[in-house]
This record gives structure tokens, sequence and C-alpha cells, in this order.
């Protein structure tokens, strides 16, 4: 008896060393170890059992890499005998330890485990392999596994591949890429694209497939909204297009959140773009619900009557399922976290630039618009008790920012879900565009704004997405000390609001909006909104940006069509901000023969945009496109696609 539990115990002891290579056995917070998956349990009900045959394995989803460092970067795929996904809703049980795979009344846990060689290496031939190693994969993380690569070059291109142990069976080969050194100059420009809000039954991802095409970025930023979590027809109708959301129900349970973010990466521009570059993301409200904070959702509230109404689910139970998912799907790291909903973080670029990722949604907000509370929400927006982000999380955002600024670094990029900048939609200034943005938190808003003025915080720019339009503002504190805002000189901002449209979320407008319609709305904006410079609502899209020590660069991107899989873009808009001047490179005052500033307006750029309004500017649509496919310019509508 003695001898068998000792052959056990070295059994599963040795077993347990591969499944801790896979990140995803963990939890998703350092700091709660039960939202994790119990290896030791694993390693004892799979010792005995024969892995899985590599003909009855299947790299089901491509490869994903993501949070970059200056050495090592995390790396993912899944290897599974079957497309779906691990039906275990063991954590809506009130009774049930999170993530118990051991009740056979919940889940059927399968004893076979998946063994996985993977490797990373700076040549496609992987001639100069740079790390390798081997883990262990099963049902219960949904036969996910990532790894972090490490002992890498700064700002270095690799390659990786993942291979089923003892065979031939190897996944597509993926591409990835380091970070600069840290507090090191950076040789050349760095270059992003900027995604949020990927609706999978509202239409086709070409614009993850179109950056693949150019090859013309370095990292990818996702604000959020990687998934939406309605069954379909409620937000979209994917029936026309073969695109309906699976399951085809609103999602509440650990499976549910699986196999809707499985049905996304069926997309193959979207699993293109993860094979190709480094993803630095996070995740906006409807990973888990609409609008939803610390207490709640839109639809979903610690209540008798929502409890009763949403089949036993509680927000809380929602939300761990919900993150499971995303932590085992996803290319991300665990964090330091000091909560188990931490996503917060940020990432240095040399000393080029700081990227702060911030969690404006689920983490600690408070209150937000429900749609029933609108005038509640509207008379306490600017109390100042209120915050987006929560306490600890703002205390970090200020000291990051100090910090950042301290070091030297450059420039500073605050990736956040919602629009920071105010927006009004009506010319007696009374409605904010969205109570559930940062109009909703003023006081937070201007607590960010005292942090960056107070402590002389220049060349920051701020990154949105959410709203499912395209913005571009100078940063202003408009009832701040600093002083009256000149839209034309940029004297009393602070940095710039680049604000992206969405992959294929609708306009804000509604789906079936039409050009004549939102160029007067986005008049209409831009005349009341001093600090907006140019909007766009009608197109889905993108936005890259190319950031060196004298400027930084915005390129904004519509895609024409998202009802067929194409690769066409239309180049919308292009802004520059010079290091320093803390305004976009707009306008400036013509100096007279004595160098005196005078009157005159000049446009600095000169360039009109292809649609929406630009304040004090042109605005001439062309219909002129790009098929980054076929590599070819035509004018859409005007000749066969």
């Amino acid at each position: 008896m003695k001898r068998t539990t000792a052959i056990l115990l070295f059994a599963t002891t040795g077993a347990s060393a591969f499944y801790t290579g896979n990140i995803n056995y963990f939890s998703p917070s350092l700091h709660h170890p039960s939202l994790g998956i119990s290896i030791p349990k694993v390693a004892a009900r799979t010792y005995a059992a024969s892995p899985w045959k590599p003909e009855e394995l299947n790299f089901t989803h491509g490869v994903a890499s993501g949070d970059p460092y200056d050495d090592s970067v995390i790396l993912w795929t899944r290897v599974a005998p079957t497309m779906d996904n691990d039906a275990s809703n063991i954590t809506v049980e009130g009774t049930a330890g999170l993530f118990n795979h051991e009740i056979e009344g919940f889940v059927r846990a399968s004893e076979k485990t998946v063994c996985v060689e993977w490797r990373v290496a700076e040549d496609e031939g992987f001639e100069v392999v740079a790390d390798e190693g081997k883990v262990w994969t099963s049902s219960d993380v949904d036969f996910t596994v990532k790894v972090e690569a490490k002992r890498l070059y700064p700002f270095t291109t690799y390659y990786y591949q993942f291979n089923i142990c003892d065979s031939d069976k190897k996944s597509p080969v993926g591409r990835t890429k380091t970070l600069p050194a840290r507090g090191k100059r950076v040789p050349k420009d760095v270059k992003l694209a900027v995604y949020s809000c990927s609706n999978y039954p509202q239409g086709f991802f070409n614009v993850f497939g179109n950056t693949v095409r150019k090859d013309s970025v370095d990292f990818i930023v996702f604000l959020g909204d990687y998934i939406y979590e309605y069954k379909n027809g409620q937000y979209g109708w994917g029936n026309a297009l073969g695109r309906v959301p699976q399951p085809d129900r609103l999602t509440f349970t650990l499976y549910d959140y699986r196999k809707r973010i499985a049905t996304y990466r069926t997309d193959l521009d979207l699993r293109d773009n993860h094979q190709m570059f480094p993803w630095i993301q996070v995740w906006d409200d409807h990973e888990v619900s609409d609008n939803t904070y610390r207490d709640g959702s839109g639809f979903l509230s610690n209540t008798e009557d929502s409890f009763i109404r949403d089949g036993g689910v509680s927000t809380d139970s929602r939300k761990a399922n919900a993150v499971r998912a995303y932590f085992e799907w996803m290319p991300i790291r665990q964090v330091d976290m000091d909560d188990n909903l931490r996503i917060w973080r940020d990432f240095k670029f040399g000393d080029l630039f700081d990227l702060i990722m911030l969690d404006t949604r689920q983490y600690d907000r408070s209150i937000t618009d429900l749609y029933a509370n609108t005038e509640y929400i509207k008379a306490i927006s600017n109390d100042t008790s209120r915050s987006l982000m929560g306490p600890r999380q703002e205390a970090w955002f200020y000291r990051t920012l100090k910090q950042s600024s301290k070091r030297g670094t450059k420039w500073r990029l605050i990736g956040n879900q919602a629009v920071f900048s105010q927006l009004i939609v009506s010319d007696d200034m009374e409605l904010p565009f969205n109570y559930d943005a940062w109009d909703g938190y003023v006081a937070n808003r201007n607590r960010t704004f005292k942090t960056l003025y107070d402590n002389n915080i220049t060349n920051n720019i701020m990154l949105a997405g959410d709203s499912h339009a395209s913005w571009v503002s100078d940063l202003v504190w408009l009832d701040g000390p600093a002083g009256s805002y000149d839209p034309i000189t940029g004297n009393g901002s602070i940095g710039v609001e680049f604000a992206g449209s969405a992959v294929t979320s609708p306009s804000p407008l509604g789906q079936n909006t039409t050009m004549k319609y939102t160029e007067s709305f986005t008049k209409l904006l831009t005349s009341v909104n001093p600090e907006l410079q140019w909007t766009d609502l009608y197109y889905r899209g993108y936005y890259e940006l190319s950031i060196g020590y004298k400027g930084v660069n915005a390129s904004f991107f519509g895609s024409p069509d998202i009802r067929s899989r194409n690769g066409y873009e239309v180049s919308l808009a292009n802004f520059t901000v010079w290091d320093g001047e803390n305004r976009l490179a707009r306008y400036e005052k013509e100096g007279d023969k004595d160098g005196k500033e005078g009157n005159k307006v000049v446009n600095r750029d000169g360039k009109p945009v292809e649609f929406g309004s630009l304040q004090r500017g042109e605005t001439k649509t062309t219909n002129v496109t790009y098929d980054t496919e076929g590599r070819r310019w035509f004018v859409f509508g005007k000749e066969k696609k």
C-alpha cells in the first residue's frame, strides 16, 4: 500500500511540472489561487491514462502571442480532440468550489491529457532556437495552452510553433516581437494598430486582415469588446452571413463564454492577425455584459428579481465565468494582482513611450447608466466619490503617470475603453453624448487632468474605443484652472485624444444610418465641442499610430463593406502631434514682420478629410478605396468588386 502511494505521489509530482508550464492552470489573479485549477488533482486523475493520440487532436483555433516585454512574450494555442468547448457550468452552482472539475453531476472531466511542445526562434526555419519547452493541457482549461517564452532579445522579431509530442503534427508558424529595451533609446519609430468592438453577427472582421496584408505595424492594441454576449438577433442578425454567434443565447456560464470566444476565433482575419502580431489588450463591458460596473450591469444586478429572471446567476458568478474564459483564451499574463479582476497594467517601450492600459469597466467603477436610471446618473455625474476605476487603480494610474514623466520617457499613451473628452450633443450644452463614458464621471476626469497639469506631465495621448465612432480632440480641462482653451493655437491643451470606430459594431446612429445623416450630425458635434477637431460616425474601422521622438502620426481607416469578406479600406484622415506641443498640429497663427503672432489662421497640414466633420477644415469625399488583398486602388461603388 505504501509502495503504491509512493509511486502515485512520484508520478503526479512529475506530471505537475508539465502542467505548471501551462499558465492557464493558474488563477487570473496571483492573490486568488482559488480561481485557478488544482494541478495535483488533475495530475492524480490523469496519471494512469494514456495521452490523446496525435491523430485524434487538432490545432483548432490557430496561434497567438501577446503581453510582450523586452525579454519575453506570451504564446498561445489550443490543441483539442474537438472544436467544441469543455462544458463545465460548475461555477454557477453556489455550493460547489469555483472551477472544481471533479463533480460528475456537472462535468465529465477527461482523464486524458495532451502533451504539447513549443519553440521560439529568430528565423522561420527554426535553426536559431531562443527558447523551447514541453507542457500538458486538458479539458480542465478547455485544452488551451499558454506559455511564456523567455531569454529573448529586445525589439526583435521571433517565430514560434507548437507541435503535438512524439509526432509531426504542428501548428501554424506564428510571428511575434519583443518590446524595445526598457529605458533605452529606440532605433526606429514604433507602429501600433488600435482596434475595438468586434461584433460577430454584424459583419466580417476585415480590418484585422487589412493590417496583416499590409504588414504595417509592430504591435496590436485592443481596447475591448472582443466579444458580445447577446444571442443572435439581439445586436445583429448573423443568419445571412453564416455568422450566428454560438451558443445562440445570452452568455452566463463558463461554457457559454468559452464557446463565444471560440466562435469569434473562427473569423479568418482575426485568426491571421493573432498569428502575425503580438497583442496588448484589455476588456470593455461586453466581455461580461452590457454596461457593467462593480456591482452589476445593464441587465443583470445583484437583486432577487434579476437573479430569478436570469436563471439563478449572480453578477459575481457571471463575471468569474467570463474572466476565467478570457484568461484561458487570450495571450495575457497574470498580473501581480490585488484584486481578482485586475487587468490594468503598463508596458514600457524603451524611453520612447509608456503604454498604460486601464480598466474603466469591470474593476471597481461606480454605478453607471443602466438605461432606467439616466436622470439619476445625470444628477450625480459630478459627485466627487464617483470613479471609473476605483481608488486603487486611480492611485496606481496617477503614480504611473508621474513616474513615467520623471524617468524622462518621451510620450505617455493611455489605453482605455471609453471616450475621455467631454462630448456635448446639443447646442444648449445640456446633454452629454454618453453618461456611460467619462462624462458620467466628471470628478474622476478632473482628478486625472489635475495630475497632468499640477505635475507638468506633457506629451499625453489618450486612446479610446467603445463608442463605435471616430473622435480626434485636443486634451483639455475646459473647466480647469489652466485658463481658456484656444482651439487654433492649442493653448490650454495637455495632449490629444484618438478614439477609434468599431471593427464591426454599428454606428451610434444605428446600423442603417446614411452618409448624409451622419454628415449633418457630425457638423453639430464639432460646432458645440471646441476641442473636438474631427469626428466620423459612419465608417467601421481602426487607426494606426507611428510613434517617434519628434512626433506621433495617427492614420484612420474605414471599411466600406463589412457584409462580405474583403480587403478594402478607405483612408479617412491623418493627424500629427509634435513633441512638446500637446495639441494637434493643424493650425497656427501667422506672425507679422516683427515676429509677433498675428490673427491670420494658417492651416499647417492643409489636407482635407475623406469623411466626417473637420473643424475649420474641408471634407472631400472621393470613395477612393485600397484593396489590401489585390493591392490596387479603385472607387468603391463605381466598379464591380
